[in-house]
């Protein structure tokens, strides 16, 4: 078997979004599975509408998915010189020719074609003319008359196309950019690229490929088209469905191994496993296993794996994953052994990590802001003398571990007759400030006996002063 090598060529006109991320991804497995190659190509001859900003935002979002290159990324702008090697190989062989209509004359004959009920492509007026090159003349191709142009999708299975429905495409522009259709097959051509992993609707690109290939010579390579994504109302996956960038999952608390894990489900399943580890994913990843029908995004899947990957991963793990989002709530001054105990007390009640770092504001703030509805509810005069009792306690304890919290509350319990949910609540409210929180002796050994006394206190004076 020849070397597997695949690539994901993107446009820097934008963010990497969903469907390419899926596409890399694919692309990255199914090299990775077979030991082969993964190539990045950045195909940025729109010099109108390429950016660099796009370029680093598509690099970002590569590395943050942990989609690691083996070569690259390459530039199409850097490789003019290769596209115009090959032109001169399809102009000398006759399979390629200069063109001088101007846009007005083409969108005239196409009206006239329309009009008369005739297919509205180029009429190839310029076929036979034998020019050369010339100002605003463009390079087409010559398709030919007739016969069928098979694809033969690893996927989808075979697609036939009638040549006589084919356009004499443009494959240079008169500013001597080539035009999409040649530059992708020139550098697949060039880069030994052994399977051509894309979206399905590059389906219509491709009869026109597989016809320069075979017009240079050159065995073409193996095409499997993936399906696209649709929302949740089965239409095109867009804006309107949520975000579709990948980095705006990244700042929305998103880790990249849930988004990998379901990016991979949308299209590809291995029996009814939902879980996969990287490594797995690599050992199973078979194009044989790609459904023929769309993959329909739903964002609460994804952040229920989200979830789960929260959980799942190590307290020190997270925390240099949740720092930024603590520095942007001014929450970050704290070592990281602090964090990763604070991080335990909320990993399994959290879906994201801006879900936690809102969270954790509880173990950064001075002084807690009272829920007025909780305080006036738990904080009233019938606590008071529980929290006397409390904090007298607290202030005498040596060893601060939520085991010796758990007798001192005991102890205060019984002597006074009550049950644990009588005094928990209360203290839940005046150390958070409302009524939900992690476990409340786990939550007190984060905070530490200093901050826990403060709110304690606190507490204390807002019951005396009802």
């Amino acid at each position: 078997m020849e070397p597997v090598i695949t690539r994901f060529p993107p446009s820097p006109t934008g963010s990497l979004h969903i469907g390419g991320a899926r596409t890399a991804l694919f692309n990255w497995l199914f090299a990775r599975h077979h030991g082969g190659r993964f190539i990045l190509r950045i195909e940025d001859t729109d010099v109108a509408r390429s950016t660099e900003a796009s370029i680093k935002a598509i690099l970002d979002a590569m590395e943050w998915l942990e989609l690691d290159w083996d070569e690259g990324p390459y530039y199409q702008t850097a490789r003019l010189d290769i596209y115009r090697e090959y032109l001169r190989k399809l102009l000398d062989s006759g399979h390629a020719y200069f063109c001088d209509c101007t846009p007005e004359e083409l969108e005239k004959r196409r009206k006239e074609a329309m009009a008369a009920g005739r297919k509205p492509k180029y009429d190839g007026r310029c076929r036979d003319r034998r020019l050369g090159r010339g100002p605003h003349r463009v390079v087409r191709f010559r398709v030919p008359d007739s016969g069928t142009t098979v694809l033969n999708d690893l996927i989808k299975g075979p697609i036939f196309f009638e040549n006589a429905e084919l356009d004499d495409l443009v494959i240079e522009r008169s500013d001597g950019i080539p035009t999409y259709n040649f530059a992708v097959v020139v550098d697949d051509v060039t880069m030994n690229i052994s399977h051509v992993i894309r979206g399905d609707d590059h389906v219509n690109n491709t009869p026109r490929q597989i016809l320069i290939y075979q017009a240079l010579g050159i065995r073409l390579p193996l095409f499997a088209h993936v399906p696209m994504i649709l929302g949740e109302d089965r239409t095109r996956l867009s804006k309107r469905h949520g975000a579709t960038s990948v980095m705006a999952y990244k700042e929305m608390g998103y880790l990249p191994e849930a988004l990998i894990n379901y990016l991979v489900r949308l299209g590809w399943s291995h029996g009814d496993q939902e879980i996969f580890s990287r490594s797995e994913l690599v050992e199973y990843f078979r194009l044989e296993d790609v459904g023929k029908s769309p993959g329909v995004f739903n964002p609460e899947k994804l952040l229920w794996l989200n979830a789960h990957y929260i959980k799942e991963r190590s307290a020190e793990s997270l925390v240099p994953v949740l720092r930024p989002f603590l520095d942007q709530r001014g929450c970050s001054a704290k070592p990281d052994g602090y964090l990763a105990e604070a991080i335990c007390t909320f990993q399994p009640r959290v879906h994201t990590l801006v879900e936690m770092a809102d969270a954790m504001r509880v173990y950064f703030v001075e002084k807690v802001e009272l829920d007025p509805a909780a305080a006036g509810k738990f904080l009233t005069e019938i606590m008071e003398e529980p929290f006397e009792r409390l904090i007298s306690a607290i202030e005498q304890m040596e060893d601060f571990r939520q085991e010796s919290l758990e007798g001192v509350f005991q102890q205060i319990l019984n002597d006074m007759g009550l049950k644990f949910g009588k005094i928990a609540q209360p203290v839940r409210v005046a150390l958070t400030g409302g009524t939900v929180s992690p476990g409340l002796f786990e939550m007190m050994g984060v905070m530490g006996k200093e901050t826990v006394l403060d709110r304690l206190k606190r507490g204390l004076e807002y019951i005396r002063s009802r």
